[in-house]
């Protein structure tokens, strides 16, 4: 998702909250991933802009526009997460425990397993990006050979 494509600037402040550089600089350094980035790469090249900001700063403003729901996050396995920027629509993944694969799932597919599970739940599930770990295709053929 591109930066181009959103005024982070004023949705920061339609929620009344201030677009400080540094916010503005962690946006730009998950859009310059090109999609899901990790911590440790947010870190890396805000490093570069900011070379005294530390990796609590990072961490503590990634939570707060995930709170915002500017950016979305995910575990991509192996304990990590990685961030986006949120998209127009909710969007889901299916990760590969064995390669690692991740593939798009569609979200009609995941909307009416959210819709049944509000209803037989009274519980409404308000994510925007979900991952579900299995093993793809190519490592369950693997696997059964």
């Amino acid at each position: 998702m591109s930066h181009q494509r959103w005024d982070f600037p004023t949705l920061l402040r339609t929620q009344g909250y201030r677009a400080t550089p540094q916010r503005l600089t962690i946006l730009d350094a998950v859009c310059e991933g090109g999609g899901h980035t990790t911590a440790d790469e947010i870190y890396r090249r805000v490093l570069l802009k900011y070379p005294t900001i530390n990796r609590a700063t990072i961490y503590r403003t990634l939570d707060f526009l995930c709170h915002l729901r500017l950016l979305v996050t995910a575990d991509i396995g192996g304990g990590h997460l990685a961030y986006e920027v949120a998209g127009e629509s909710p969007h889901h993944h299916l990760v590969c425990r064995n390669c690692g694969a991740v593939e798009p799932l569609n979200n009609e597919k995941v909307k009416s397993w959210f819709e049944l599970i509000e209803k037989e739940n009274q519980f409404l599930v308000d994510m925007d990006h979900c991952t579900l770990f299995g093993l793809c295709r190519v490592c369950r053929s693997q696997k059964a050979s």
